[in-house]
């Protein structure tokens, strides 16, 4: 079984544990959108309302895990005009495989969009071989 590694964690002392929101919060999976260059793989991630302080990435048993807390109270409690999207905070989990360099993984956060660049292992990049 891989060993759990935190790639980034932080959390809000004011808030209520992560493992008690995940069992008393309604959670929503987030719009991603996954692509891939030569040396990487992106994941985007659409998170509105979320701060970096709530947001939380992990790898546990190779599986990346998203989750970003919303000031849930105030999200329920406002009077809507419309309302297309559903309340909740954001949870989402990808399995990995050995391809990715896990060490060199990358997260940033702006304006709602979470970019998480996933460098691939140099023994799976294209490469030309010399013939002799």
């Amino acid at each position: 079984m891989a060993e759990t590694k935190d790639v980034m964690e932080v959390q809000s002392q004011t808030q209520k544990s992560w493992e008690e929101a995940l069992e008393r919060e309604s959670w929503v999976a987030p719009l991603v959108d996954i692509y891939e260059t030569d040396n990487d793989y992106y994941l985007n991630a659409y998170l509105p309302g979320v701060t970096k302080e709530n947001l939380k990435i992990k790898l546990e048993d190779e599986h990346l895990i998203i989750m970003g807390r919303i000031n849930f109270d105030e999200a329920v409690n406002r009077k809507y005009v419309l309302k297309e999207t559903e309340t909740g905070n954001f949870y989402r989990s990808f399995k990995i495989g050995d391809s990715i360099d896990e060490s060199n993984i990358e997260a940033h956060l702006e304006n709602g969009i979470l970019e998480i660049r996933l460098p691939k292992h140099e023994r799976i990049k294209p490469r030309t071989i010399e013939i002799k």
